[in-house]
């Protein structure tokens, strides 16, 4: 009987514990027990399986979703959210309320972030981002060149700029083409410098947000300008293309796919993405599952953001 009434006393050491929510050292007073004994039973009454650790995900969240991308992609961590519709627009909008949290929460003081600047998903996010006033970023550097058609450029300039305004942070704006005529063009607007001096950044960055776009440009990168032609694309597309991380593309395995048009584009590229500490991806939608498979294979996302119905789809 002597093992039986040891686990009897554990299993009471545990209840006042877990249960009626006294602290180790007034269950060492109440029983006569020194706090080390306390703290030993406490870690038995778990290894013989007294006490039993329950998780249970509230309504609305999809922990089994996430467990199965981190399993099949080798994903170090995945969030799932919520989505009424399978529809881009209510997609974005959730992924973006999302990221937008995961942002506030985890931002280190002094960050360095880098930020896709033609993602309407990341648009949402910092629509979504209160002012951060404790954890500070150092700054925000555009990792895509951002001019292109007057009427929409401002959009890289305005995302960039306010979400250096909610993190505390300077902005590092990348005024040149994202997609230059020629490489020897390429090379003189990056002779600039203050194209320069955001590019040296590059190396530095901590942290970086970033979409995943389809071979077959959004309509607001299709809109900006600063895409490659339709004979180019379905070029890309023969050559095996699936998806872009920054007009970096990749294809299903997520091997890289190099053509001389990477030597026209002015971003980040995915080798220096492969160096940064936290790379965090938004992206969601029947259109581009294909292309976010492929990019979890690339190796460089530490986090992807995504829908119930996209994370579904991934799976299967």
């Amino acid at each position: 009987m002597t093992r039986l009434n040891e686990l009897r006393l554990i299993s009471r050491v545990a209840q006042m514990y877990h249960i009626e929510g006294r602290r180790q050292a007034e269950i060492a007073e109440h029983l006569r027990l020194s706090q080390a004994t306390v703290s030993r039973m406490l870690k038995r009454a778990e290894a013989e399986d007294i006490v039993r650790t329950s998780v249970i995900p509230p309504v609305g969240t999809y922990s089994e979703l996430e467990g199965a991308l981190r399993e099949k992609y080798g994903l170090p961590e995945a969030i799932v959210v919520e989505c009424t519709e399978d529809r881009d627009g209510a997609i974005m909008a959730r992924i973006g309320e999302a990221a937008a949290h995961l942002l506030e929460v985890t931002l280190a003081p002094g960050e360095i972030i880098g930020v896709s600047s033609w993602s309407q998903t990341i648009f949402k996010m910092v629509e979504n981002i209160h002012p951060q006033k404790s954890a500070q970023a150092k700054y925000v550097v555009q990792t895509l060149g951002g001019m292109g058609d007057p009427s929409v450029q401002t959009h890289a300039t305005q995302l960039t700029t306010r979400l250096a305004r909610l993190t505390g942070a300077e902005p590092k704006l990348l005024p040149v083409q994202g997609v230059t005529t020629s490489r020897e063009a390429k090379l003189l607007m990056q002779a600039d410098p203050f194209v320069r001096e955001t590019m040296d950044l590059f190396g530095s960055i901590t942290l970086a947000i970033v979409g995943i776009g389809a071979v077959e440009p959004s309509e607001l990168l299709a809109r900006s300008g600063n895409i490659f032609s339709s004979r180019e694309l379905s070029d890309l597309a023969e050559a095996g293309a699936v998806g872009d991380i920054s007009l970096r593309f990749f294809d299903k395995n997520g091997k890289p796919v190099k053509t001389p048009l990477d030597d026209r584009v002015i971003g980040l590229p995915l080798e220096d993405l492969e160096r940064v500490d936290r790379v965090i991806a938004l992206a969601g939608g029947a259109k581009k599952t294909d292309a976010i498979a492929g990019a979890l294979r690339v190796g460089v996302i530490d986090m992807l953001v995504t829908d119930k119905f996209t994370a579904q789809r991934l799976i299967d």
